[in-house]
């Protein structure tokens, strides 16, 4: 039986900056407070975890 869990994703500096800019421009663009999570999908497989 698979389980999928999504915990929440490491990002590198640089992406997590990326994240952070398209935020700030959502939020000029709609003017409502934006806010981004970033999540990882691990399907795991009687205990296994698999990418």
């Amino acid at each position: 039986m698979n389980n999928v869990a999504f915990p929440v994703a490491r990002l590198h500096d640089g992406t997590l900056r990326q994240l952070q800019q398209l935020e700030q421009r959502l939020r000029e663009e709609t003017g409502e407070e934006i806010v981004l999570v970033a999540y990882q999908r691990k399907t795991t497989d009687e205990g296994e975890t698999k990418r």
